[in-house]
């Protein structure tokens, strides 16, 4: 790696828990959504968002949405570095730009909300974008004229924080899709023109599948986006209002190649990749396959960042004949899924094409079959429901308690999140911590007992089995003993 001499002027960065690899295991990195807890600040970061390995202050990898601004960038001619948050102090000297990649800036998020009601305390995520914006670095660059610009899939939260921007000097903010805004952006930075405080991206200005750069440094992880976009339409989430484009197989190897100089696994990158190469809700099953061989025969592992239950459930064999490909180099891999509802009349009004191709009526069965079906092929899901969305009635909550019974032996992590206003719902309320009724605990206490049931097997298969793995392991499984003490403590019984 060339080590630039620190007079770039355009530094690019993230907080501290965005610039680390969690060890190689992305589930690890839903820890840094948690506040502070049973474990010593220090150590709870080391065990789940240790700082990534540097050269000179350069991170060897760094978060995937950053590294594609980083290649817009270099296309368009612009000199640019990435930089960890811990050594941005000469790289801030002669700097002009400081963009910053967001994630949950404020811990607004579901995940993140959520474990903050239950500790009633600010995550690490959020307490780490302050320190980062807040740091004496900043302030000083800021005196000599820096300009700050954020983007990233956390940037809607600065509408419910937009003192925040003011306060610690944020010029710009970009929501959306930001390879076809970002020169522009900067350029105007760069002449000293006023720039806008907040830049949503307009469908004109989304890129097209060839104006999407590809990464020219590693991503952490290997992560490697094979597509963009959802045709499912759930009102709940913002993916679905972007169109959907699917990566050729040559634009995928580039990436990969790109990130064999720091691992030789990859992370496939999709809303859902059983979906790629396809036009709607069903698989293509040449594409699909045809992916995976290739992508095997170039990495020693393949992980999915998303994938769908519908799209497994309604092809059985595909899914076997792609987990059989997966499985010849590694014992398992993870995804992450979305539940969200036991309850098919829920389903209808919030996500009515989520059980496509099946229909809306059969979405407790989907989830079953598809869930069975990943327990059986090695895939292990971490699952999201909704807890307190909008239209949820008492009968939905009991419908989604009987599922969690029916999934008690499925290996997998099931995290209940309080709803937050985001897709077509974001003029709805939030969840209200003082609407939750016996059956909203009750589903709460049982995604806890089932969680915990899983946790201990599913450290043994995650963690490596080196050395150093084997210690992780007994840490993990120390942290795990010491919630649920604290847990009886409180009195419930797990």
């Amino acid at each position: 790696m060339k080590i630039p001499d620190g007079d770039c002027r355009i530094v690019l960065t993230a907080d501290r828990t965005l610039m680390s690899d969690y060890h190689h295991n992305e589930f690890l990195g839903f820890g840094a959504c948690a506040p502070p807890n049973v474990l010593p600040n220090w150590f709870y970061k080391w065990l789940f968002f240790p700082p990534i390995k540097t050269e000179g202050g350069v991170p060897v990898a760094a978060p995937y949405g950053l590294r594609k601004i980083e290649g817009e960038l270099a296309l368009e001619g612009f000199d640019a570095v990435v930089v960890d948050p811990d050594h941005l102090g000469k790289y801030l000297e002669n700097a002009k730009v400081l963009s910053v990649y967001v994630m949950d800036p404020f811990g607004l998020g579901p995940a993140s909300s959520t474990f903050a009601f239950f500790l009633q305390k600010e995550p690490f995520l959020a307490e780490y974008f302050r320190k980062l914006m807040s740091s004496k670095e900043i302030k000083e660059a800021k005196e000599r004229g820096l300009k700050v610009i954020l983007g990233g899939p956390g940037v809607w939260q600065f509408k419910y924080r937009p003192e925040f921007a003011r306060k610690y000097g944020i010029d710009c903010i970009i929501e959306g899709e930001g390879e076809k805004v970002i020169g522009k952006i900067v350029r105007a930075a760069l002449n000293d023109e006023n720039l806008p405080e907040y830049y949503e991206v307009p469908p004109e200005e989304v890129p097209s599948l060839e104006e999407i750069p590809g990464i020219i440094a590693p991503s952490i992880n290997e992560f490697v986006e094979i597509g963009r976009g959802c045709c499912r339409g759930c009102r709940f989430c913002n993916v679905t209002l972007r169109p959907l484009r699917w990566y050729p197989y040559e634009k995928i190897l580039k990436e990969i190649e790109v990130n064999r100089k720091t691992g030789n696994g990859v992370c496939l990158h999709a809303e859902d990749v059983m979906l790629y190469g396809s036009r709607n809700t069903i698989p293509d099953a040449e594409k699909l396959t045809r992916l995976h061989e290739i992508v095997s025969d170039k990495c020693d592992g393949i992980g999915w960042s998303h994938c769908s239950l519908a799209a497994v459930a309604s092809s059985p064999k595909l899914f076997s004949q792609v987990a059989e490909i997966i499985l010849q180099k590694q014992s398992w891999w993870g995804a992450e899924v979305g539940i969200e509802t036991g309850s098919a009349e829920l389903a209808k009004k919030i996500m009515p094409a989520k059980a496509h191709p099946f229909k809306v009526e059969e979405w407790p069965e989907v989830i079953r079959t598809g869930m069975g079906l990943m327990h059986d092929n090695m895939l292990v899901p971490a699952c999201t429901l909704i807890v307190g969305g909008p239209e949820e009635t008492e009968d939905d909550l009991i419908k989604t308690i009987e599922m969690m019974d029916d999934l008690r032996d499925i290996r997998s992590l099931i995290v209940p999140l309080f709803f937050v206003p985001m897709g077509r719902f974001r003029d709805e309320e939030w969840f209200d911590e003082t609407e939750m009724n016996s059956l909203h605990q009750e589903l709460l206490l049982m995604c806890l007992r089932h969680d915990l049931y899983w946790a201990d097997s599913l450290i043994d298969l995650s963690i490596g089995r080196d050395w150093p793995g084997k210690l992780r392991t007994s840490f993990y499984k120390l942290f795990l003993e010491l919630v649920k003490r604290r847990i009886e403590r409180e009195g419930v019984e797990i």
